[in-house]
């Protein structure tokens, strides 16, 4: 079962350092230190997160991944269920996602968390 499952899709978030999961926005919301680093639709349909510059330029070229609706403009992308991308990419972008929105908290923060 890939990630494009809610069930899959918490189970891989929580395995992160210090992530958490909250029903918000008719969505499973992945947050580190109380920020958003990925989300996916209560439907399953898609699934956000955070990239690099160079990552949205690659990512958006793909069909089916497309600048995220309600985020700032080339930080976030969207990806549609049945995108070609593997499951182990998105995994690597989740995580990544991750990594650069917990790099971001405070440095008290980030040692509370054990970041």
């Amino acid at each position: 079962m890939g990630l494009h499952n809610v069930k899959s899709f918490g189970k891989f978030v929580l395995g992160l350092k210090a992530a958490t999961l909250h029903a918000q926005w008719e969505a499973q919301v992945a947050k580190v230190g109380g920020k958003v680093f990925a989300l996916i639709g209560d439907d399953a349909g898609w699934i956000t997160f955070k990239v690099t510059e160079l990552s949205f330029a690659v990512l958006t070229d793909i069909e089916g991944i497309a600048q995220a609706p309600y985020f700032a403009k080339g930080g976030w992308v969207s990806v549609a269920r049945g995108t070609e991308l593997p499951d182990a990419d998105l995994k690597g972008y989740i995580a990544q996602s991750h990594h650069l929105v917990g790099g971001k908290l405070t440095r008290k923060l980030k040692a509370e968390l054990g970041l």
